[in-house]
């Protein structure tokens, strides 16, 4: 097998490191493992939400609804992604939390991989 080439299943990969697929926390030496960017496929319950907000954040992302209804808290606005292929894009210094409305799924695209965000895990409201 080729190390160069990583073939899976985003349902199956993410339910084992929190949804995130590629980002700096793969091991090195895996394909997978990039300091330039991280995707999260992320499957979320209706009524889950963020933990705490994401403050200070060093990073661009991307956020692409799947299916569901999510919901991006923003310090000036709310963004309610309700179709599939909505998106928003966020750039650094932005804050956010998010919340799940129903039952969703989203890819999530950030960069660069910055170690140190981790947070507590996700709450249903």
């Amino acid at each position: 097998m080729d190390d160069r080439v990583y073939v899976g299943n985003a349902a199956v990969d993410g339910a084992t490191d929190a949804g995130w697929l590629l980002g700096h926390f793969k091991p090195l030496g895996d394909v997978r493992h990039s300091t330039e960017v991280e995707v999260k496929w992320g499957v979320h319950p209706a009524g889950e939400t963020r933990s705490r907000w994401a403050t200070g954040e060093r990073r661009t992302a991307l956020l692409v609804l799947i299916s569901g209804a999510f919901r991006i808290e923003l310090p000036d606005r709310t963004v309610v992604l309700r179709a599939p292929g909505d998106y928003v894009v966020w750039g650094r210094g932005v804050d956010h939390s998010w919340y799940a409305e129903r039952e969703s799924v989203v890819l999530t695209v950030r960069w660069p991989s910055v170690p140190g965000y981790r947070v507590d895990p996700p709450v249903l409201r």
